[in-house]
């Protein structure tokens, strides 16, 4: 068996500790020549795949320190893929849902209107969701929409877990694309509350615009990422041009 495809039986081994509580959270695994006598492997095996553990957020390694289990594997989210949080939490191979929710209908603030190309006070259906993986809250979500594509009736209809995208494209306006900015942000009193965290903890905030084929603006979104539970990715192409 090559190096490679030990290293693969070695991490899915760990990886079954780890999520059968053999190793709980918070633990510290045995010291590297002792975990690879154990499993019998060399220590350059054991070290690949410790790095894959590490890379998907199952472990955290500190040189001096040791290897320790997380409390929580931290979701991979491509950010050049517009998916949504359930998909991040089932790549992460955890059980997505939603804790709570609710949908509401208001006129729309000056913010909403711009995004939504709509007027100010024109009728907007809000949902809020608190996204759990394996019942822990990750994010808290706000998506707005104009009534005139969605109405209240029709995502109350929809399921807890269900997809807007999905509502959309079956009232006849599928999402194109989308546009994300990501920002750092600490939680105030109501997100803490909802993601049951300490107020200013750290937060990646995402406000995402979503467009349909003609370009025009279908869906804002607002989203509260725990920092510690998510890995973004971004694709970057180039070098850029250098200015003369």
């Amino acid at each position: 068996m090559t190096r490679k495809r030990l290293s693969f039986r070695v991490r899915d081994d760990l990886l079954s500790r780890i999520a059968t509580g053999r190793i709980p959270p918070g633990s510290k695994l045995p010291p590297e020549p002792e975990l690879a006598e154990e499993l019998g492997v060399s220590r350059p095996t054991l070290r690949e795949a410790l790095r894959s553990l590490e890379e998907d957020g199952f472990v955290t390694r500190t040189r001096g320190a040791g290897t320790y289990a997380t409390h929580r594997p931290r979701l991979r989210n491509n950010l050049d893929v517009n998916f949504g949080v359930t998909e991040a939490i089932e790549a992460a191979a955890m059980v997505p849902g939603t804790a709570e929710s609710a949908v509401y209908t208001e006129g729309a603030s000056l913010d909403q209107a711009v995004a939504l190309d709509i007027a100010e006070g024109d009728p907007v259906v809000v949902l809020e969701r608190v996204r759990t993986a394996d019942d822990t809250p990750v994010v808290f979500s706000l998506d707005v929409v104009a009534v005139r594509l969605v109405s209240a009736s029709q995502l109350t209809s929809m399921s807890i877990d269900g997809s807007l995208y999905d509502l959309l494209e079956a009232r006849g306006h599928p999402v194109a694309h989308g546009v994300v900015t990501v920002e750092p942000q600490r939680a105030d009193r109501t997100i803490a509350r909802r993601l049951r965290i300490k107020t200013g903890a750290m937060l990646l905030y995402l406000r995402q615009i979503d467009y349909g084929r003609e370009g025009d603006p279908l869906l804002l979104s607002h989203e509260y990422h725990l920092a510690e539970a998510f890995e973004f990715n971004v694709v970057r192409r180039g070098p850029g041009r250098r200015s003369s």
